[in-house]
């Protein structure tokens, strides 16, 4: 939270959000977005979208934890086998690597 006031009170990220505000494109989509939240209908359209949204990524997110899950136990059971220390740090490398490759993407929300 303190980094995100610091980045907000940094003049550059100001100028930067300054610029964005008074894009054209920026105020028209706004004005679209007030106008679907005036809608009720088009809102729970917009709500039924987001919970499907998150229902995929939490599922998403169920799949990685187990399968780190199943990494850990079988990288604990190598660990048993072997004590060196250049496994360790090759093991440390391949899980990292993993974690990278395992993490999902995760559509973007199109609230058009």
């Amino acid at each position: 939270m303190r980094e995100a006031q610091k980045m907000m009170q940094d003049p550059a990220f100001q100028a930067q959000m300054k610029k964005m505000t008074q894009n054209p494109q920026f105020q028209q989509h706004m004005k679209k977005t007030q106008d679907v939240l005036k809608d009720p209908k088009k809102v729970k359209e917009m709500e039924e979208k987001m919970k499907v949204s998150l229902e995929e990524g939490n599922k998403k997110l169920e799949e990685v934890e187990k399968k780190r899950a199943e990494l850990k136990d079988k990288t604990e059971g190598e660990d048993a086998d072997k004590k060196e220390e250049g496994d360790d740090k090759k093991e440390a490398a391949a899980a990292k690597a993993e974690e990278e490759d395992e993490i999902p993407d995760i559509p973007s929300l199109n609230i058009n």
